[in-house]
């Protein structure tokens, strides 16, 4: 079968990174699960949580999907708590186009912090130390794209619209998943595709 699901994200990176982890987790839940992600739409955090902005962005997002899809919107917490901001998100979001399945997803501090976390899966890849270990509590640190290129060689450095969707193809799911954020990240994203099968036609 095939679902659609759109996506919503801030960063250049996450125009390839974001498909790839969606169709990942949608491979375990069902391998015979055809996936398509539309072209993301790509706004500024700042831009984004302004009033009437994701929502603009949200119906764009449903015109995509189409009637059976869903919509993932997905933006870097920063500094802001992710469990007061995202609920608010969701609250908006879900007014904005109440007929689709919606989720909305924080990474806390960074996307990358998700790497952080499955860390030990990443070793030998793109440039990354061999003996790279992940830090005790990943979400916990601000500037995690650094944290990746301190543990670089010499004359490498982390680049978001090169490496991210490379390693977000290769970072375990479930070290990961000790990371909060991307806990929740995986169970809204089967939540999302459990909905639209649920809602399929026959």
């Amino acid at each position: 079968m095939e679902v659609r699901i759109a996506c919503i994200i801030e960063g250049h990176g996450e125009r390839e990174a974001v498909p790839i982890v969606v169709r990942r987790i949608a491979w375990r839940l069902d391998p015979a699960l055809k996936v398509q992600v539309p072209a993301c739409i790509r706004i500024s955090r700042n831009k984004l949580v302004k009033a009437g902005e994701l929502e603009r962005a949200v119906e764009l997002a449903a015109r995509k999907a189409g009637s059976q899809g869903a919509v993932l919107v997905m933006l870097d917490s920063d500094d802001d708590c992710p469990a007061e901001l995202g609920p608010e998100l969701l609250r908006r979001a879900t007014q904005a186009r109440g007929n689709l399945p919606v989720a909305v997803v924080l990474p806390k501090r960074e996307f990358e912090s998700w790497f952080l976390a499955a860390a030990a899966s990443l070793r030998e890849h793109r440039g990354l130390a061999a003996d790279i270990q992940p830090p005790s509590n990943p979400e916990s640190i601000r500037g995690a794209k650094e944290w990746l290129s301190q543990r670089m060689g010499v004359d490498r450095q982390y680049i978001e619209t090169l490496d991210q969707a490379p390693l977000a193809a290769r970072f375990d799911l479930d070290l990961a998943r000790r990371a909060d954020s991307f806990d929740k990240c995986y169970r809204d994203i089967v939540r999302l595709l459990t909905d639209i099968l649920a809602r399929a036609p026959g």
